[in-house]
């Protein structure tokens, strides 16, 4: 029953994300009464998928190093300053600059393991490169949003480290100890049951949130489009750039292949209560919109992907 949930909710995902994000903004002033719960709802899903992760994940660093440490590069250097780069082009507003940073400096996202299977990918250099990353994020994204913020606001630096521990590396440690202590059962039994509500949980961060940007969803205006179009743009360009730039350095169809769903997806939901928690409301703007398109665009670029493995896969012998 647990399972079937779970699918039905996967397959919902790029509906009921959007629905989350109207109903927040409808029930706002219900909505910004909720904000205590964000943190706890995230920390169980950060639970929830860290149960199939394990220690072997950070050992395999050794053996995929180059790759691991390009797929950091790319999600905290490059797609940062793409994001960068374009905003600052096409708005004069620093916040909503920041709230473009912030949607890519992000770790990448779970469901990527999601897409890494379906389209035959390296699982395990998945799972590697997910909880490096996810492990790393509390130094990484504070260090971006310094450089990307300068001096005009003022970051409480210790206190977001400290909730990216709380929310990110706490759970993903503890889940990751008991999958170990488990030998792998623990996401059979209780990480198949949890999987479900952790998709439950995202849309309530997602609606819960989305009541903070209310004011300016409720009227429909050039920058708004404006915004939502770079966004689906920036999102969409990060597929492409992974695809070009995994076929270049590594050629290996599986590295490719895990390379584009690493780059392209991210755990948005982390952005956002960032978004929402340390700036003022207009900086979550371009975060909450990339929870539109995320789900939309992985599945279109896995027919992308799989059209690439057929024309440079190697013949299997």
């Amino acid at each position: 029953m647990f399972d079937n949930l779970n699918k039905w909710l996967q397959k919902l995902l790029p509906i009921l994300t959007p629905l989350s994000l109207v109903i927040g903004v409808i029930f706002q002033n219900i909505g910004v009464h909720l904000l205590f719960l964000v943190s706890w709802l995230f920390a169980f899903m950060t639970f929830s998928s860290s149960l199939s992760m394990n220690v072997k994940d950070v050992k395999s660093f050794s053996k995929h190093s180059a790759i691991i440490l390009g797929s950091i590069a790319f999600l905290h250097i490059i797609m940062p300053i793409w994001a960068y780069f374009l905003s600052t082009i096409i708005f004069d507003d620093h916040l909503l600059t920041i709230g473009f940073v912030i949607s890519v400096a992000v770790p990448t996202g779970v469901t990527s393991v999601i897409w890494v299977s379906i389209c035959r990918g390296n699982l395990p250099l998945c799972l590697s490169i997910i909880l490096i990353d996810t492990l790393l994020s509390p130094l990484l994204m504070p260090a971006l949003l310094h450089i990307a913020v300068g001096e005009s606001i003022a970051i409480d630096t210790s206190s977001l480290i400290l909730d990216l521990l709380w929310m990110i590396v706490l759970p993903t440690v503890v889940g990751v100890l008991l999958n170990e202590l488990t030998k792998g059962n623990i996401q059979m039994t209780l990480g198949t049951k949890l999987a479900p509500f952790s998709k439950l949980c995202l849309f309530g961060v997602v609606m819960i949130n989305s009541s903070a940007i209310a004011p300016y969803l409720k009227q429909i205006t050039w920058e708004l489009v404006s915004v939502i179009f770079l966004v689906l743009f920036i999102a969409a360009s990060g597929y492409a750039i992974a695809l070009i730039l995994g076929h270049i350095i590594w050629k290996d169809t599986r590295i490719v292949t895990t390379f584009v769903f690493i780059g392209g997806m991210r755990n948005i939901a982390i952005g956002v209560i960032v978004a929402t928690t340390y700036f003022p409301a207009k900086v979550a703007m371009p975060v909450v919109f990339g929870m539109l398109f995320q789900q939309v665009l992985a599945s279109l670029y896995s027919k992308v992907v799989e059209k690439y493995k057929m024309k440079f896969e190697a013949p299997s012998i």
